[in-house]
């Protein structure tokens, strides 16, 4: 699941509309609350990024979820990661300092 909200939130960061799906197969049917927990997983994730157009519906064995890209919410999104990037960078030079000294 990591894997695949990863490449959502790329898809949604260019700007791309998004559409999450999951599908039951079979018995699953029985046990559409495990697959809204997911998709509320998947949701959570990916709202950093994006807001949700359509919200969570089934469509016979589909459970589906159309999610926009949010400009205000992407910027923030970038700017934490160059922070996190130059945050990391420092704690990289301090270790070599101290190894140095």
């Amino acid at each position: 699941m990591e894997f695949k909200c990863r490449h959502l939130t790329e898809f949604l960061v260019q700007g791309h509309k998004v559409k999450a799906t999951i599908i039951f197969i079979g018995r699953m049917m029985v046990h559409q609350d495990i697959g809204r927990k997911l998709m509320d997983e998947i949701l959570e994730k990916l709202t950093v990024v994006g807001k949700i157009e359509q919200p969570p519906k089934m469509e016979g064995r589909y459970l589906t979820v159309m999610l926009i890209p949010d400009k205000k919410k992407i910027d923030d999104y970038k700017k934490s990661l160059e922070k996190a990037k130059t945050d990391t960078v420092k704690s990289e030079t301090a270790k070599t300092d101290t190894v140095n000294a």
